[in-house]
């Protein structure tokens, strides 16, 4: 009997260990997406990164609301008409505008006080040029208070 490990002049072969598996391929390497082109000449070397939102865009209104309460303060009957015209702007937009509405508040409740201590002036200025004007040039005590007319 012949052994098909052994060669033909008789010599005895080792046996042959079994080969192992090869070893696994390495991963690939990861795909990047190509470098985008450069900017051309005169633009501006920075680009926003896509996937960032816009900037949230501003209320309409608001800016003119604010100028309107800090008018209706310093002059009432200015700061009342811009502060209707924020509120109108905010109004047509779907938002709501405190500041348009405070300062229809504040320049109404100061446009009020602002016509009552301007009649009361008036009424009492010409109370004082009739009285002097019945009284005549001179200086005049009438109920206790000095009044002086006619002197330039």
């Amino acid at each position: 009997m012949t052994d098909e490990n052994q060669p033909s002049s008789g010599a005895p072969v080792p046996p042959q260990q079994p080969v192992p598996p090869a070893p696994p391929a390495p991963p690939a390497a990861p795909q990047y997406q190509a470098a985008p082109p450069p900017p051309p000449a005169g633009a501006p070397a920075y680009q926003p990164q896509p996937g960032y939102g816009a900037a949230a865009a501003p209320v309409p209104g608001k800016t003119l609301g604010i100028v309107g309460l800090i008018l209706a303060i310093v002059l009432p009957l200015v700061g009342l008409i811009i502060s209707i015209v924020a509120k109108v702007q905010s109004r047509k937009a779907g938002v709501k505008n405190g500041f348009a509405t405070a300062g229809i508040i504040v320049g109404a409740v100061l446009t009020v006080i602002g016509i009552i201590v301007t009649i009361v002036a008036i009424a009492g200025a010409v109370a004082l040029v009739s009285q002097c004007a019945d009284l005549g040039p001179g200086e005049h005590v009438v109920n206790g208070v000095l009044i002086t007319c006619g002197y330039s």
